[in-house]
C-alpha cells in the first residue's frame, strides 16, 4: 500500500513538472511571437517609419567618427577594414598625423582640430584615426560632436609587443629597420638588469589617451588620471572593445554603426586583415618577469583601466550580440507621433 502511495505521488510530481514546463514554453513562444509582431506592427506604421528613416538618413551623412587609437593595440588591422569598406560604403578615412608623432595637440591645434572635424561637410561621413589623446569637443566651441571608438590591450602584453617591435619590427613592413634593431636581449633580461626600456612606467599611456590633454594625465602614476580616463571612456566613447576580442568589437560596431561598418564582421573573418600586423620575433616573458612587473603601481592602474574597460565591453556586446539567456532582438520605433 506504502509503494502505492510512493508512486501516485511520483506521477503526480511529474504531471506537475510537465505541466510547468509546457506552460513556460508556450510564454516564451508568446513572448517571442509578441516581440516579432511588435517588430511588423513598427515597419508597416507609416508615420512613423517614414520620421525615422528621414531622421536616420540625415544623421548618418553627417556622421564624424575618431578612432584615437593607442600604439600597439591592434589598431592597423581595424583601420585596415575601414579603408577596405569605405568605397563600398561610401564613407571617407582620413589619418590624423600629427608633428613628431606627438600625442598631444598644443591648445590652438585643437581648437583648429574640432572646427575643421566637425564643419568639413565635403568629407562626411567619416573616420578620423591616429595616434592621439582623446580631445573633449565640449569645451572648443562645436555645434555637434563625433562619435568616439578605441580598443584597449592587457598593459603588459602591449610593452613586451612594442618592446620586440622597436628591436625586430612587423610583418606589416618587414624591412623597414626599427630604432633598437640589432639589440638581441630579450624583455627577460631587460627586466632583470632593470633597463629603461622595460621600465613599467613606459605602460603609462593606455589611461593618458582615454585621460586627454591636461597635463595630470600624462604624469605617470596619477589616480586623478585614472579617475578621468573611467569617466571618459564611459560617458565619451561610444564604443571600447578589447584587442583578444576584436571579432566581437567590430560586429558590435557593425550592429550600431551600419552607414559605416556594414559588411565589416565578414570582410575580417574572410580576408586576411585579422592578423594584419604582428611583431615578429616575440617572447613571451618568463613568470618570474611578470610577478616582477605585476609589482608596479602603474602596471596595476593601467590593469585596472583594462578590467574595467572590459568588464564594460562584456555588458554592451551581450546586449548586442544576443548573447544571454532567452534574449530577443531588441527594437524600438516611434508611435502616436501628433500633430500628423
Amino acid at each position: 500500500m506504502l509503494n502505492i502511495h510512493k508512486l501516485w505521488l511520483l506521477s503526480s510530481f511529474g504531471v506537475v513538472a510537465i505541466v510547468v514546463l509546457y506552460f513556460q514554453n508556450e510564454i516564451a513562444r508568446l513572448e517571442e511571437n509578441y516581440h516579432k509582431l511588435e517588430y511588423k506592427l513598427s515597419q508597416s506604421h507609416p508615420e512613423a517609419r517614414q520620421f525615422f528613416s528621414k531622421s536616420l538618413q540625415k544623421d548618418d551623412e553627417n556622421l564624424v567618427v575618431i578612432y584615437n587609437r593607442v600604439p600597439k593595440t591592434g589598431s592597423t588591422s581595424f583601420v585596415g577594414i575601414a579603408y577596405d569598406l569605405c568605397k563600398k560604403n561610401h564613407f571617407k578615412v582620413l589619418h590624423i598625423n600629427i608633428t613628431a608623432n606627438m600625442h598631444v595637440m598644443s591648445l590652438s591645434n585643437q581648437y583648429k582640430f574640432a572646427q575643421n572635424v566637425t564643419r568639413w561637410d565635403e568629407v562626411k561621413p567619416a573616420l578620423y584615426h591616429g595616434h592621439m589623446a582623446f580631445l573633449n569637443f565640449d569645451r572648443l566651441g562645436t555645434i555637434s560632436k563625433p562619435i568616439y571608438i578605441n580598443l584597449i590591450r592587457k598593459p603588459l602584453d602591449r610593452l613586451v609587443s612594442y618592446y620586440y617591435f622597436l628591436r625586430n619590427g612587423d610583418n606589416f613592413r618587414p624591412h623597414l629597420v626599427r630604432k633598437k634593431h640589432g639589440d638581441k636581449m630579450t624583455f627577460d633580461e631587460c627586466v632583470e638588469k632593470s633597463q629603461p626600456d622595460c621600465d613599467p612606467t613606459n605602460m603609462w599611456l593606455q589611461v593618458p589617451f582615454f585621460c586627454g590633454h591636461a597635463a595630470e594625465c600624462w604624469k605617470a602614476g596619477s589616480s586623478w588620471a585614472l579617475q578621468q580616463a573611467k569617466h571618459n571612456l564611459v560617458n565619451h566613447y561610444l564604443l571600447v572593445g578589447v584587442t583578444e576580442e576584436m571579432l566581437d568589437f567590430i560586429s558590435v560596431l557593425e550592429a550600431a554603426l551600419p552607414r559605416l561598418f556594414k559588411g565589416a564582421t565578414e570582410h575580417y573573418l574572410n580576408s586576411n586583415k585579422s592578423h594584419l600586423r604582428q611583431t615578429s620575433s616575440k617572447l613571451e616573458p618568463a613568470q618570474k618577469t611578470i610577478e616582477k612587473i605585476q609589482q608596479s603601481s602603474i602596471w596595476r592602474m593601467e590593469n585596472e583601466l583594462y578590467e574595467f574597460a572590459l568588464e564594460h565591453f562584456k555588458f554592451v556586446k551581450r546586449k548586442v550580440l544576443l548573447r544571454e539567456t532567452n534574449s530577443v532582438d531588441q527594437i524600438f520605433f516611434y508611435e502616436k507621433i501628433r500633430p500628423k
